[in-house]
């Protein structure tokens, strides 16, 4: 199956000529006279159109790939990040009766019952699901607009297939790549796959978008739709329906009077928000899930779509990264380069003044410049580079998190490309670590502490008599143990004089036998 699927990938390459744009991109003239050989004439559509319509063929996984990139107009011609910018939410829908009959399947009752109407023509497809407008019938919210979402059918084969080829491919790159083991590929695809299941129950989807609704309620820079449990299942999933402009379009947004400027800042506000202040952070932040508001106590808010995937970060990873961050605005290498060892990211006898150096000539050049000057695309492939050299072992659980900031970088280059980045974050990172390790987080978790000291410090008089108590039945413990050894002893001493005796009795017998 694997092999089939493999056999499926190269046609598909082969089809839509994506041979001739990597060769093209390598700028070697042998190479592109023997693909222009091996052709059967020119491609007959550009490239971009190539490109997105072999991803589009090639299922969930690539198109997924696609969206990442189509953010990064800085590592792309112009004429393929356009192109690519269409599966963020215009990937060919199915067909609507098969949308409505998934639908009755996950609500176990009729369309007509639940809705008093639906749209069957989607207002946006995507790799995964698709989206129906409609307003519901019966219940408390009846007459609330809804946007209605519902999985692809039989997208779990689908993916399995993928995952299944990259898993051997990643094997592969453990067994046969001198870095394989440090990078972890198998780890980072499990993460993957984790991911991707997740994304396919739309009841954790709504799940997720309710807590991150909880996080930023009365939030005047983010808007999460509501949820409508009774409607939501594994494959259907049923939320207030939202209003606002895709934030793609600049133009648009201009005509309405967003400040451009001022969600640009936002942005970068709300992404280390779900990071440091919530761990839990919206991880596909691609621009088709993003829309704008343009109207009421909305107006100039994010509004989030799309909540299949998010990210998690334990105490540790965030405590790491708030310091790495603070260290690298700082300029202070030493620190970085301390923390990587401290983490045991590299080898404890790695030496500082080494490290340091290589962060140093990575990151100098980037700072107190514009996201139109810089690429933190390039500034992590520069630390790669660096990491493979000091053996640096790849977290996948951080692996989401890089994903999203590059997400964040796009929408920041696209929507305001001088905004400063590292000024932008800098005075959220030092508020964030006062909370956590100067006084007000002192006085932040001694409060948190004192809601246990009320329930603990009644039952200290019964604690401490249980206490000694055990430590008396301890002492009675550790003397019977004492006798039963002075015991062994003495038994272990019968049983010696008697294996003596028997040898000096079956001796002497011995020798009485042979005087005979």
């Amino acid at each position: 199956m694997r092999l089939l699927r493999l056999f499926r990938i190269l046609a598909v390459v082969w089809r839509y000529r994506l041979d001739e744009i990597v060769v093209a991109s390598l700028k070697n003239a042998a190479l592109v006279r023997l693909v222009d050989w091996t052709s059967f004439g020119a491609p007959r559509e550009p490239r971009g159109v190539r490109l997105r319509r072999a991803l589009e063929d090639l299922g969930p996984i690539f198109v997924k790939f696609g969206q990442v990139l189509s953010t990064r107009r800085d590592l792309l011609p112009p004429d393929m990040a356009d192109e690519l910018a269409y599966l963020q939410d215009r990937v060919p829908p199915f067909d609507s009766d098969v949308a409505m009959r998934e639908i009755e399947r996950g609500l176990r009752r009729p369309i007509s019952e639940v809705f008093s109407t639906f749209e069957r023509d989607p207002v946006a497809s995507a790799s995964i699901a698709q989206v129906h407008f409609a307003v519901l019938k019966d219940g408390a919210h009846a007459g609330q607009q809804v946007a209605v979402k519902v999985l692809r059918p039989d997208m779990l084969q689908a993916i399995e297939k993928d995952l299944s080829l990259l898993d051997l491919g990643a094997g592969l790159i453990e067994k046969l790549w001198r870095d394989g083991k440090r990078l972890r590929p198998r780890a980072i695809v499990a993460e993957f796959d984790r991911y991707l299941h997740d994304e396919l129950d739309l009841m954790r989807e709504a799940a997720n978008a309710s807590q991150l609704r909880r996080n930023f309620a009365g939030s005047p820079l983010f808007v999460v739709p509501e949820m409508y449990f009774n409607y939501c299942s594994d494959n259907v999933l049923v939320m207030q329906r939202m209003t606002g402009i895709p934030i793609s379009r600049i133009d648009r947004l201009n005509e309405a009077g967003i400040d451009i400027k001022k969600l640009s800042r936002d942005g970068v506000t709300i992404f280390f928000m779900q990071v440091f202040d919530h761990a839990f952070f919206h991880a596909d932040m691609h621009p088709g899930n993003i829309l704008v508001g343009t109207e009421g106590d909305q107006f100039n808010k994010y509004i989030g779509l799309d909540f299949g995937i998010v990210g998690t970060l334990s105490e540790s990873d965030k405590n790491y990264l708030a310091q790495n961050f603070l260290a690298f605005f700082q300029h202070d290498y030493k620190r970085v380069a301390e923390l990587h060892i401290e983490s045991g990211w590299v080898p404890g006898d790695t030496r500082v003044d080494q490290l340091e150096d290589a962060v140093r000539a990575c990151c100098e050049p980037v700072f107190d410049k514009p996201l139109k000057d810089i690429s933190l695309g390039q500034v992590l492939l520069r630390l790669f580079q660096a990491s493979q050299r000091f053996n640096v072992t790849v977290q996948p659980q951080l692996v989401l998190l890089q994903k999203t900031l590059l997400n964040v970088e796009g929408l920041g280059r696209q929507l305001d490309p001088e905004l400063d980045l590292w000024k932008t974050a800098k005075p959220f990172l030092e508020r964030w670590m006062e909370d956590q390790i100067g006084w007000r987080g002192l006085e932040a978790r001694l409060k948190r502490e004192a809601m246990q000291w009320t329930y603990l410090l009644p039952q200290l008089p019964r604690l401490m008599h249980a206490a000694l108590t055990r430590h008396h039945d301890a002492d009675r413990l550790i003397d019977e143990v004492r006798m039963l050894r002075r015991e062994q002893r003495v038994t272990n001493l019968w049983y010696a004089t008697a294996t003596v005796l028997l040898m000096i009795v079956v001796a002497l017998t011995g020798w009485a036998i042979s005087r005979a």
